[in-house]
Parts: C-alpha cells; structure tokens; sequence
C-alpha cells in the first residue's frame, strides 16, 4: 500500500487554525474553516497518523524557564561504536535540546540551551564528558532571526499537492 505524502489545501488550512489557535477544538475550528466537525476530527487524525502532526503538545520556551542562551555544538565522535552511544551520553544531559547526524565537518550537531556564558560552559563540559566525543565546536547564538517554523512549508506542500 502506497503511503500518501503530503498535504491538501484543507490539510494545510487545518494545521494553519491549531498552529494560530492551538486551542480552538475540533468544534471551533469545523466553525471557523465551515467544513463539518466529523471532517476535521478525520483530517486531524490522519494527520498525525502519517506523522504530519507530530504532536499538540505545548511548545516551551527555554528562555522563560531561565535558559536565555542558545548554542550549537559540533561534534566529532569515535564512529567505531557508531552514534548511539553517544546519543545516549547527550540525551541524558536536560540542557541538551536537540541531536542531529550531519555531513561535512562534524559528526553531530546539538543545540544547546544554559542560563548563561558560564553555565554553557559547564553543559559543554559535559557533552565532552564522553570517551567517545573527540572534540566540539560551539557557536552562541545572539540573535534569533527566525524560529522554528513549518507554515511556510505547509502551504508549499499543499500548493504542490493541486499541481
């Protein structure tokens, strides 16, 4: 069975409404779109079935939590063991936010929060603290020009979904 990929133009006003009003309810957003209930609470569904809605789960800010500081770290890693170790090793460090395998120079990228230089500089103690780390590269972000986003993509998705 072909597994379908990518959004409709409904698909992308539905996920448009949560992400605007994550709390406007299946009723709400039937009203406001005016297609019936049945068909959101359907598409909504669907949606996180095939993984498109990965969650509705609150999105936190670590700056409000008292972590202003942001930094990526690059990772060069012992491969002979391959990543899971070392995934392992960062996942159990809370200021560890993310973990991505990449290409080109590094192995690893992870992105970082602290509470400040000097806090950073003791997560980065521990992200090295690992037989299998062999050095890291870290830059501080000072500006975040743009967030996180999927809306844009969304609206792509769809238009190439008429085509």
């Amino acid at each position: 069975m072909a597994r379908h990929v990518g959004v409709d133009a409904l698909d992308a006003r539905i996920i448009a409404l949560f992400t605007e009003d994550p709390h406007v309810g299946v009723l709400g957003a039937s009203r406001r779109l005016g297609v019936a209930r049945g068909t959101v609470q359907a598409r909504l569904d669907r949606l996180q079935e095939r993984g498109v809605i990965a969650s509705f789960a609150p999105q936190v800010d670590p700056d409000a939590l008292g972590y202003p500081v942001t930094a990526f770290c690059t990772l060069e890693i012992r491969q002979r063991q391959g990543h899971a170790p070392v995934v392992a090793h960062l996942s159990a460090i809370p200021e560890v936010l993310e973990i991505h395998s990449i290409t080109g120079v590094g192995d690893l990228v992870v992105r970082v929060a602290a509470r400040d230089n000097a806090d950073l500089g003791r997560v980065i103690d521990e992200i090295i603290d690992d037989v299998h780390v062999l050095r890291a590269n870290t830059a501080i972000c000072l500006v975040t020009h743009l967030a996180h986003r999927t809306g844009p993509l969304v609206e792509t998705a769809a238009a190439g979904d008429e085509t």
